[in-house]
Order: C-alpha cells, then structure tokens, then sequence
C-alpha cells in the first residue's frame, strides 16, 4: 500500500497490521511522515522534527518485521509527542519563548523510553498552549495550528495538546501522545474528530514530562480509534501485551448528568448527544438521567478557594515571576497562573481533602456504570475574536474546559469520541468516563460503544 495513502487512511492499529503482513514498510511509511511533518513545521503543527533518530529507528523496525518479530502491534508505526515530553539530545519548549533555548534533555522520559522499547517512531515534537495551560490551543510564540476541518475560515485546533490533534488530523501522523490536566487530550480530541484517552492519575508515569500540576496531570494517547489509544496505553505503560477485550453495553448503565454539563450548549452538538445516547440505548444500554451532586460540589469549590492547577502552575513558575523572564510568557497564560498566587496553603489543603473525599464518592455512587456527557458543548470556535479580545478568551476557554476538568478533578478516566458533525463541519463528540482507576473498564466498553457510536 502506498505511505502517503496508509498515512490519510488508516489508524495506528491498521498500518501496525499492514506492517507485519508485509504490505507496508517502515523506512518508505517514516520518510512520508517526515515529509508531513516538515511542512507540518510551517503550519505551525510541529516544533520539532527527528529526522536522524526517526530513519535509524524505521530502519530497525523493518529488519524485525522482516524476520517476523516485531516488538509490538505498533512495531514501527509513526508518532508525535507533545513537546513537554523529553526525548534525549532534544530541547522541550513547553511551548515557550522562556524554554526555546534551553539545554537538550539528558535522558528520554519513561514514556518516550516505553514508546521506542514497542517500536513506535517518533517524527517529532509537536506545538502546544505554552506551558499547557489553555483548552484552545493559542500559541504567540510558536503560531496556532488550524484546524484542518475549517481550511478557509481559521478554527482554533483545541488545546492544550493542539499540535498532537492536528498532526493526525492533518494525516501526518495515525497517532500522538498529549497531557490532560484539565481537558487537554479530550478537548482536541473533540474539536479535531479523533477518539482521545485521559487515564487515571498515576497510570502513566510522568516522570520526564515537563508539568503544569503534580496534582492533576495525566497522560493520553490520541488516535483514530479505541483500539489505537488501547495499544498506545499498553505501550506508555511499558507492557508486552493489554488484558483489555470488548465487552457488550447490554444492560450497561449510563449516567447522564442533568445539571452543569449542558449548560450553554449549541444546538447541533446537543442534538448529536441525543442521538448518541438513543444509539446506545437502542443497543441495549441503560440511560438514568441524573443530577450528579459532586459536580456543582467541584464547581463550588473552585469558586471557594481556586484552582489547584492555578497554585501548582504558580509553585512550579515562581522563578519567572521573580525576575523579567514572566514578560516572554503569553499574557493569557500569565493570567491563569496568577490566580495561584493569592491561595493560602489552607486553601489548597481544603481542595486536596475534598477532592479526595469526592473521589471516594463518585467511586461509590457510579462504580456500576459510565458517565456520558457532550465533551464539549461547543464546536472548535474562530481564532480570529480570541486573539482580539482576552475577555473573550477566557469566557470560551473556561466553557471550554467546563466539562472535562471535572474528569480531572475527580480523577475520572476518560474516553472522547467523535459523534457527529455541527452545520458548518465541524466535529462533536461525546465524553464517557468511568470512576478512578476503572480505565479498563472503559476501554473494554469503549471498543463496543464506538461501534455503536459509528452507526449514529
């Protein structure tokens, strides 16, 4: 099969299984996907390209398959990672002029070493929010990537993980590694039609990956499919194999909150969660329409005391604060992290106790089922009135977030899935998340509801 086809056509599962059958190759799959990725460069979707280590390590790949032992069922398919993640003899930005300059990392991250032990190739590092702190995906320093399903009015990509969603929106790559502390796997994810994964805390190890919150920062995969962000998971976690298989939603109870989570929704993604919810309900799926108390509790909270991501952001970027470096940073950014500056210790020990003890809540609550809500209740917005109007920004950004930052608050993995078009063209999705630490769960669900999902 021709690279460039395979590339535009294909998820990561597939192309790892035209690999090993022979139909694909992963020295010509790999220089395609490098030359994606250099234009990608100036489309402002690629910070980064690894030409030299992308080539030896395709090389490598296809000598496996040629002997018949791959390292994975992804053994040489290509990636990006976001580039908070440190790959050896690179510079990680973050996305930031401050960072631009600095020394290569020493060493590659956990993930980015677990990445490379099941053969996957990295092409490069790819641009985001800078330090990830937005859910739109702006960037002054490095450019906004398009959206490619708005080619001649620009839409934001979704953020923070901008460039990860657009380099496979973009067919550059079939699949990319984001964080998400407050929605920055799931919202582009929405915003590009891609399926994207938010684990539970502590699932993926982080150690090497540049943070915004200890507290709240997770790892996902992006990909085509559920099946791509299952072998991805598998992968970031260093495994051989994954114990997730699908699972029917006969009789799966689905909980679909009736308070917060709908508030403010445009017509067209309202009506393609409804149509999700009679897709899954025609499948044998059990809809309770409920209010779920611990949401407006989260909200509360928030409004209480303020963000935990806003004090761990502020701890974790005193220095800049301290001297002139705090000018280079996005004023936008600037302003969310300030807001951890007037928090007391008693203020954030306050939200950590009552994290935990909501946690425990919904663990007990919603054990038996998913939670469904829209991912976001509205479709990728212009670029153009962000940029000019920092009130706006913030007003989209927090609506934007509104829905998944409760999935990290309360440590709810969870599982983004296209589900349909707005008027204009621009995707929907919906949102399933299971209790902390259920992500197998999930995925096994996840397999099946994305084919019922694909019927709608």
């Amino acid at each position: 099969m021709d690279s460039y086809k395979a590339l535009e056509e294909l998820s990561a599962s597939d192309i790892g299984r035209a690999l090993a059958g022979g139909s694909l190759n992963a020295v010509s799959l790999t220089k395609a996907a490098l030359e994606r990725a250099n234009t990608g460069i100036s489309n402002n979707i690629f910070i980064s390209v690894s030409k030299e280590r992308a080539m030896s390590e395709a090389v490598e790949s296809s000598k496996r398959h040629l002997n018949g032992k791959p390292l994975s069922a992804l053994d040489g398919v290509p990636i990006a990672l976001k580039d908070l993640i440190d790959r050896k003899g690179e510079i990680t930005t973050a996305g930031s002029n401050v960072y631009r300059n600095a020394e290569p990392a020493k060493l590659d991250s956990i993930i980015a070493t677990n990445l490379t032990a099941s053969g996957l190739i990295s092409i490069g590092k790819v641009n985001l929010t800078e330090f990830a702190y937005s859910g739109l995906g702006l960037n002054p320093h490095f450019g906004t990537p398009h959206n490619p399903f708005s080619p001649n009015i620009p839409k934001v990509p979704g953020g923070s993980s901008s460039g990860t969603a657009v380099a496979i929106s973009s067919n550059i790559v079939p699949c990319a590694i984001g964080t998400d502390t407050g929605g920055s796997v799931r919202i582009p994810s929405s915003f590009n039609g891609l399926v994207g994964y938010k684990s539970s805390l502590g699932r993926i190890e982080t150690k090497g990956v540049f943070p915004l919150s200890r507290t709240l920062d997770t790892i996902g995969p992006l990909g085509r499919s559920v099946e791509d962000c299952i072998l991805l998971d598998c992968a970031l976690r260093g495994q051989a194999y994954t114990p997730v298989v699908a699972r029917p939603i006969k009789g799966l109870l689905i909980y679909v909150p009736q308070n917060v989570v709908m508030d403010d929704i445009q017509s067209d993604v309202a009506q393609n969660f409804e149509t999700s919810l009679r897709s899954m309900e025609a499948a044998g799926a059990i809809i309770k329409y409920t209010k779920i108390d611990e949401f407006e509790k989260v909200i509360e909270l928030g409004k209480t005391y303020g963000s935990l991501a806003a004090a761990d952001a502020y701890k974790e970027h005193l220095c800049l604060f301290e001297n002139s470096k705090i000018n280079q940073v996005d004023r936008r950014v600037v302003d969310r992290i300030v807001g951890g500056k007037s928090m007391t210790s008693g203020d954030v020990i306050s939200l950590q106790v009552a994290r935990g003890n909501l946690i425990g809540q919904m663990k007990i609550n919603y054990c038996d089922g998913l939670i469904a809500m829209p991912t976001t209740v509205i479709t990728a917005p212009e670029i153009e009135e962000l940029e000019s109007d920092d009130a706006y920004f913030h007003k989209i950004n927090s609506l934007v977030l509104r829905n998944t930052s409760l999935g990290n608050f309360l440590d709810l993995p969870g599982l983004a899935l296209p589900n349909g078009k707005d008027k204009y063209g621009m995707p929907s999705s919906i949102l399933l998340s299971s209790v902390s630490g259920a992500d197998i769960d999930l995925l096994e669900f996840g397999l099946e509801l994305e084919r019922v999902l694909g019927r709608s």
